[in-house]
């Protein structure tokens, strides 16, 4: 019994002359054919996805917030987790979603730096809150490659600007030295005064006012 095959196939007499044309149609057809997992056709064009912006927390769990200007207007996004496209429509976004978008991205960025604040009692002493916070800034060291370390004195008016820049110093120098005592390897330690200036608490001359005693550490 001979095979036959549609005459769209081919225009060619000699029924030899089908086979070849009449095979690269069936492979053309059966390239564009479905398969059991792909719910478009393997040669289909995937249809690009949408450029948007989400808003993350920062590391300490606070939200900021991202203004959104495009076609659609302006839109202020304030609340974790909301997303826009870039032409201002809202689109809904899972953390799945979020970290397969923009984990490489967010893996890549380097660290913020941390910052922490160690109060006096008098002189040079921490308060036994502070005191306990110094295993917290070493292990928040060690969770990085080359960390530097900030350490600022301050202090309150009393006494002279140049006593209390002295202070202020005697102050850093402690905790940085408090610090490497505990176990702190840092690849730098900056150590530095600012004295009466900068007041958490802006005071007249001679005022006693303890937030104003203090070191501020930050870890970068």
């Amino acid at each position: 019994m001979k095979n036959r095959l549609p005459a769209l196939m081919t225009t060619s007499a000699d029924p030899r002359a089908r086979w070849p044309l009449a095979l690269a149609s069936l492979l053309l057809l059966g390239g564009c054919a479905p398969n059991y997992y792909v719910s478009r056709l393997p040669c289909e064009p995937a249809a690009p996805k949408p450029s948007y912006v989400v808003l993350i927390p920062s590391p300490d769990g606070t939200v900021g917030k991202v203004v959104v200007k495009g076609a659609q207007g302006e839109h202020v996004l304030s609340v974790a987790g909301q997303a826009e496209t870039l032409d201002g429509q809202a689109l809904k976004v899972d953390n799945r979603q979020i970290k397969e978008d923009f984990g490489a991205a967010r893996s890549a960025q380097p660290k913020i730096p941390v910052r922490f604040v160690l109060y006096f009692q008098s002189g040079n002493t921490l308060t036994a809150e502070s005191d306990a916070l110094i295993p917290k800034i070493i292990a928040e060291a060690k969770n990085r490659p080359a960390v530097d370390i900030t350490v600022i004195g301050h202090t309150d008016t009393l006494r002279s600007a140049t006593y209390n820049d002295e202070l202020g110093l005697k102050r850093a120098t402690k905790i940085s030295e408090l610090l490497r005592q505990r176990g702190l390897n840092a690849n730098s330690v900056t150590v530095e005064s600012q004295g009466e200036r900068n007041m958490l608490v802006p005071t007249t001359d001679e005022t006693y006012q303890p937030k104003n005693r203090r070191c501020e550490i930050s870890v970068r």
